[in-house]
């Protein structure tokens, strides 16, 4: 399994959100497990340029000099300098996958609450977008797929593509539908996920956010039983998996206790693992 990632995509300060630090604790817990075989690819960081094509140049600045409060609201000096390697994950991964057909990983977070000029819910830049437009801008693809499997409404995303005026991308984000358990029963959410897989079929390229938080057991998220998850995951793997697809990590807040961040945090990287587990018995 390919994975897009490099230490400097983590902010080392102490931050509100425990996705902040999870691509470190995802990344080496996958690499101790032998039924994932990751293989960590490096990359190139996005640069300003490219973070412009989803962004008001204004804005990308004003982050990166300390002018704009990030997503975490605060202008902290180790979020800006991470920024370029979240996104630069997702653009490399993205290329790779079109380039070579694959099913790659990005292990990043904190994307799609981020407006076209705006930072919000701990997402500073928009890396879905940043990456479908890079590839656009390439004419690496014609049309792009998103399924927002975070629990929360994908807004940023939503704003961005109306700012644009973007036809060429089908947004699926499972945040605007279900808000509990209650919302996700009867079938409705394996229907809407059913419909959302049908909408990306011609696509050339498919990101799928993988979040953690839709979880039952999550404080911020509570809508999908374990089965629920593995069944979604397994679902679009299954569906999509023939065409290029990068999944990642979204959003997950489960905290248990533990004397080590890797034990406080072992709900979401239990998920995570599952996850990246089913990636390696279905594409290898």
């Amino acid at each position: 399994m390919k994975v897009f990632y490099r230490p400097e995509q983590v902010a080392t300060s102490d931050l509100p959100s425990p996705s902040a630090l999870k691509p470190k604790l995802v990344v080496a817990d996958w690499l101790a497990d032998p039924g994932i075989n990751a293989e960590i690819c490096s990359f190139e960081p996005a640069d300003t340029k490219t973070l412009c094509l989803a962004h008001d140049a204004a804005y990308v600045r004003g982050i990166f000099s300390g002018r704009c409060e990030n997503g975490f609201g605060n202008t902290n000096t180790d979020v800006a300098l991470s920024l370029p390697f979240t996104t630069g994950s997702m653009v490399a991964a993205a290329q790779h996958a079109v380039l070579h057909h694959e099913v790659v990983c990005s292990p990043t977070s904190g994307f799609h609450h981020a407006e076209y000029a705006d930072a919000m819910g701990y997402c500073t830049f928009n890396g879905l977008m940043v990456a479908a437009l890079a590839l656009k801008h390439a004419g690496l693809v014609d049309y792009v797929g998103i399924i927002d499997c975070d629990a929360h409404y994908g807004n940023g995303t939503d704003h961005i593509i109306k700012k644009l005026n973007i036809n060429w991308i089908e947004h699926l984000t499972m945040g605007k539908h279900f808000s509990g358990s209650d919302d996700a029963q009867g079938g409705r959410f394996e229907a809407w996920l059913d419909q959302a897989i049908d909408h990306c079929r011609d696509c050339d390229l498919v990101l799928y956010q993988a979040g953690a938080d839709p979880h039952i057991d999550d404080p911020l998220g509570g809508i999908l039983s374990t089965e629920q998850m593995s069944w979604r995951d397994r679902r679009v793997f299954e569906q999509l998996g023939h065409l290029p697809l990068v999944w990642n990590l979204a959003g997950g807040y489960q905290v248990t206790g533990g004397d080590t961040e890797a034990q406080r945090r072992e709900p979401i990287l239990a998920l995570h693992r599952e996850t990246a587990r089913l990636h390696a018995a279905i594409f290898g």
